[in-house]
């Protein structure tokens, strides 16, 4: 199979979640800012788009647009209202909700690997924490979610944030990039097995392997994560459900507030009722632990390690 056509099925059926709820959206009932810069690199803009509801509940998601660690662009419209596509229609439900939506893009392979994406998404969180009264959102209730991929960077941000270096010059860079939920879908969790294998397929895993451990979620476990979802299926042969229940014991043993939903029959992907369930689940974990009075359970990984001294 062609990479064009993995990625294709990683980011618009894996990562999305194929789900069969619909969502009536009528012309005001959001707004959307597209294309908003957090940063450049290589001469090009790192972009987001933000979808509002008419409503806010003060609250944010974050979604990772990461398949194979490559992003996509589509138009933000695409994602929400009567003209989404079914596979996208689990967006529309989220902003139904009354989250608002920030659709996240990193620098994507050949070109730029796994740590490259890690930094861009964590300046996309530092971005939206900065700027967090310009978007109507609560700093200290962002959520964050993505499938394979995406998945892997949502527990990175989960278990390995900071507070900003508080000696940079850019504003962005000093503010912190920690979230308060998180939501992954079949996530690698230990590049240390994945680096410099299957590259012909997603050149993303070919860097220095010395950079495997600071990216890999599964070391970086302690008791002040935020709460996380895992949604993993028991037929997944892409990155097998083994990969979703280590963190979750790791979660366990640091009494992090954690759940698995295994579904049975699924693959590296859920469509029909099998994405149903999986949406109904990240919407429920994202309304238990974003609400304004939500038990906060999330410190930066420099709190971790001064706890540790």
């Amino acid at each position: 199979m062609k990479r064009s056509s993995i990625v294709l099925i990683v980011v618009c059926v894996i990562c999305i979640s194929a789900c069969h709820a619909r969502s009536a959206f009528a012309d005001d009932t959001y707004k959307i800012i597209p294309d908003v810069v957090y940063g450049h690199k290589a001469g090009m803009a790192l972009t987001f788009d933000v979808v509002r509801p008419k409503k806010p509940n003060g609250a944010g998601v974050l979604f990772m647009v990461s398949g194979g660690w490559v992003s996509f662009w589509m138009p933000p419209e695409t994602f929400v209202g009567p003209k989404a596509p079914e596979y996208l229609r689990h967006f529309g439900e989220i902003v139904d909700h009354g989250y608002t939506l920030f659709i996240v893009r990193h620098g994507s392979s050949p070109q730029f690997k796994v740590p490259d994406a890690v930094a861009d998404v964590r300046r996309a969180v530092r971005y939206i924490r900065l700027n967090a009264a310009k978007f109507e959102v609560d700093p200290n209730r962002l959520g964050v979610c993505g499938g394979s991929a995406g998945g892997h960077l949502s527990l990175v941000l989960g278990t390995a944030s900071d507070e900003g270096d508080k000696k940079a010059k850019d504003d962005i860079e000093r503010t912190s990039d920690r979230v308060a939920a998180v939501v992954a879908y079949f996530p690698p969790v230990d590049l240390r097995e994945w680096v410099g294998t299957k590259i012909d397929k997603f050149p993303a895993l070919d860097f220095d392997k010395k950079l495997a451990d600071s990216i890999s979620p599964v070391l970086f476990v302690t008791n002040d994560d935020p709460p996380t979802l895992l949604i993993h299926g028991d037929k997944d042969t892409l990155v097998k459900l083994d990969n979703s229940q280590r963190i979750l014991d790791e979660f366990k043993k640091h009494n992090v507030p954690c759940d698995l939903i295994v579904i049975p029959g699924a693959g590296h992907g859920f469509v029909g009722e099998q994405g149903r369930q999986a949406s109904e689940a990240l919407i429920a974990w994202f309304d238990k632990y974003l609400s304004a009075d939500a038990p906060k359970n999330g410190k930066s990984s420099s709190e971790k390690a001064a706890a540790a001294d």
